[in-house]
């Protein structure tokens, strides 16, 4: 089947009761277990409203297996602490997620696990890799700058080692990117943004093969991350439309950046689609869209927190990659755990604007940011 096909059929649990062409939500927190071939509990992440949303996302990724968790942030931490141990390093691109990169600093020094933040560039990767190196994390499109990593080049790094490799594909999408055909071993989401698309769910997710989700499965029933089912059922309810909704949001996002690296008040433009983008021919070759997600820094002739304010179409908020777009300033909001010095040494200015493009008409939302910057 065709993604579009996989998006609505994929992973569907039969309702052969009454024959209806959703899957039911089975709100049971309890289930027999005599006669049965295994025993089903929540936190075990194999309900049928948890395994029909992983077996949707496993056929957009072309995975074997895959595991439905209650935020982005607890698939990444049940990840990382499955395949490190006291004494082991990871190497993590040093431009991922706030959440992620708060986390290993916060956290891993009291684990006794060490790390090395590099680039996104594969040589500097490698050149981290030690002896005791067990995982390499990455994500392209980062956020919130949008470097592109070449993906192929870091699996084949791990591979030639025996270390194991995950990537935050949240920004891409399955739409957009598949990394397990491109080498990688573990793919994760923050299914708050795309996979749900409506900014009405917290969910995470992970896809791999089977025997590497097994392992992750045996740390994820310790930490207790499930998601119950009604949300794990407006999930795959969700994903039916993740690609003609990820289809218009590219759509849209090519052509703003397109309108505002020519902009007056836009110093800058961070958009893989355009051919200055350091990162584009890697983009090409490895995605078949370029994202929904442009980034932007102000010139000093209008100022951060005025222009947010004269926006009216186009809302000041958390998260990305609903149906409505949003826009945030990362330096206060994704990335505001991280100390000034961090933040400038990514490259976040208290100038930069992560905008998420929704499935509005691009010329209302290009009116939008037009009119907010000259009232700026």
């Amino acid at each position: 089947m065709k993604k579009h096909t996989r998006c609505v059929h994929s992973g569907t649990y039969p309702d052969r009761e009454t024959r209806g062409v959703n899957t039911p939500v089975f709100t049971s927190s309890a289930f027999e277990y005599v006669d049965m071939p295994h025993n089903i509990y929540p936190r075990y992440f194999n309900t049928p409203n948890q395994t029909a949303a992983a077996g949707k996302l496993c056929a957009l990724e072309n995975a074997e297996d895959g595991l439905i968790f209650s935020s982005g942030m607890a698939a990444i931490s049940t990840v990382l602490l499955a395949f490190l141990n006291s004494g082991d390093h990871a190497v993590l691109q040093g431009d991922i997620y706030g959440g992620t990169r708060h986390f290993v600093t916060a956290d891993f020094e009291r684990f006794g696990i060490d790390y090395t933040f590099v680039s996104n560039e594969a040589e500097d990767i490698e050149r981290a890799v030690k002896e005791n190196t067990r995982i390499i994390f990455i994500e392209s499109p980062s956020n919130p700058l949008l470097r592109i990593t070449d993906i192929r080049a870091v699996a084949r790094i791990a591979k030639s080692r025996n270390i194991v490799t995950a990537i935050d594909n949240t920004f891409a999408t399955p739409v957009n990117q598949n990394p397990l055909d491109l080498g990688i071993d573990i793919v994760l989401h923050s299914g708050t943004k795309y996979l749900s698309g409506h900014s009405d769910i917290c969910c995470g997710a992970v896809v791999s093969s089977k025997s590497l989700i097994e392992k992750i499965r045996n740390s994820a029933v310790n930490l207790g991350g499930s998601l119950d089912a009604n949300a794990c059922y407006l999930l795959e309810r969700s994903m039916k439309t993740l690609c003609i909704r990820v289809e218009k949001q590219c759509s849209n996002a090519r052509r703003i950046a397109e309108a505002l690296a020519d902009n007056p008040y836009i110093s800058k433009v961070y958009y893989p689609g355009l051919k200055n983008h350091p990162g584009h021919d890697t983009a090409k070759r490895q995605m078949r869209g370029f994202g929904a997600i442009v980034s932007f820094e102000l010139n000093q002739k209008a100022g951060p927190p005025e222009f947010v304010r004269k926006l009216h179409l186009i809302k000041p908020a958390l998260s990305l990659g609903g149906v409505e777009s949003t826009i945030c300033a990362p330096a206060v909001t994704s990335h505001q755990k991280l100390t000034g010095e961090e933040r400038a040494a990514l490259g976040i200015t208290d100038g930069l604007f992560r905008l998420s493009v929704g499935i509005e008409d691009s010329e209302d939302l290009l009116s939008d940011i037009e009119q907010a910057l000259s009232a700026a």
